[in-house]
């Protein structure tokens, strides 16, 4: 028994703190919680080009929510922390393909809908594992089971015109007797423009155009850039002669749903031949000299989809690289949903003027 209870205890003597221990531990802690957060809740991202303007523009800096979709575990676990494809500031992969484990998703609280601005991993990067495939935003126009079809420019689903984005563009052929300064289309907030000979190809609203065409004394002409229906483009999906389809005139297409079952005849081969081949996790597929799909050198009639697809496209409408061109999203491609901005630089900005830079107004602004 101890007889001298009420004593207090001497406490061992504490060796002298190592300050680069300390260090390395918050360092270690910081990027495991950094890590988690950003694989489980919510990442950054920023606009590196104008496919979504004037909703997103670039130099807006993003959080995107994993949690809305639920997030994905990781195929690629070998990979430098918080790094993407490259190490900071290098051309050296920041990954090792050696080990690629199954990808699954998290429950999530929403589904996917029609007119989210959804982040995804672009599905033609065949040079890295479908986690690590270049990070694209676009607005999802067309989720699964839908019928989708452009008429004129617009969008229809399942027969019904879709509602517009408010700040969507389109493409103007603007004719000018003489070279305008970037400062003047800025002037009438109109960021994405390229010279021609005799004149400019300018993105915007019709709205804005209208300014330029009144405020603007060069200008000689304007002619809205579209597509005529029938004019077949080779590169529009699904790049075949059967159909004549262009970006302002495309579809109908049904979007794939998991479940969904379709019969694989020449028309439908050519819509949905790259989906099975490329996102179906199929070992052997194959087009034989007949024309007709091989599964493990078994030639089927008919095939079910085994994930969901969504349909994609950006706001500035002639300038952007989107379903329109390259076809469906596999939902495991899927990364997040749009949030809002927290930051935002003008990269034309004044560098002498840091502040000016900053487009204030953009701060925290939810994005829709």
């Amino acid at each position: 028994m101890n007889w001298k209870f009420w004593q207090k205890k001497k406490e061992d003597p504490q060796l002298p703190k190592n300050p680069v221990k300390e260090w390395i531990d918050a360092i270690v802690f910081a990027v495991v919680a950094a890590t988690f957060i950003r694989w489980l809740f919510i990442e950054a991202y920023t606009i590196p080009t104008p496919s979504m303007e004037k909703s997103l523009l670039v130099g807006d800096f993003l959080f995107v929510s994993k949690m809305h979709y639920g997030a994905r575990t990781p195929q690629t676990p070998l990979q430098v922390p918080l790094t993407h494809q490259k190490i900071w500031g290098t051309e050296i992969p920041s990954y090792l393909d050696w080990i690629q484990l199954p990808m699954l998703r998290f429950p999530g609280f929403a589904d996917i809908k029609n007119n989210d601005v959804i982040v995804f991993n672009y599905p033609p990067d065949e040079g890295y594992p479908v986690d690590l495939k270049t990070n694209y935003i676009k607005r999802c126009i067309a989720i699964p089971n839908d019928v989708l079809e452009i008429k004129d420019m617009q969008v229809y689903i399942n027969g019904k015109a879709s509602e517009n984005p408010l700040m969507m563009q389109h493409g103007y052929y603007v004719k000018t007797k003489t070279d305008v300064r970037n400062k003047i289309f800025k002037k009438f907030d109109i960021t994405d423009f390229n010279k021609v000979p005799s004149g400019y190809v300018v993105h915007s609203s019709k709205e804005r155009i209208e300014e330029l065409k009144k405020g603007l004394d060069v200008v000689e002409g304007v002619m809205l850039l579209k597509d005529e229906k029938g004019v077949e483009s080779e590169k529009v999906f699904p790049q075949s002669r059967l159909y004549h389809w262009n970006l302002d005139y495309f579809g109908p297409l049904t979007i794939p749903a998991k479940g969904m079952t379709i019969k694989l005849d020449s028309m439908n081969l050519s819509l949905y031949e790259s989906v099975i081949k490329k996102y179906e996790h199929l070992e052997n597929v194959e087009i034989n000299k007949n024309g007709k799909l091989l599964i493990n050198g078994k030639e089927v009639s008919e095939y079910t989809f085994t994930q969901n697809y969504y349909f994609a496209m950006g706001d500035n409408r002639r300038n952007s690289l989107d379903s329109r061109i390259w076809g469906f999203i596999p939902e495991d491609h899927i990364l997040g949903k749009g949030l809002l901005i927290w930051w935002s630089v003008d990269p034309d900005g004044d560098f002498t003027e840091i502040f000016s830079k900053i487009r204030w107004d953009r701060i925290g602004k939810l994005i829709e």
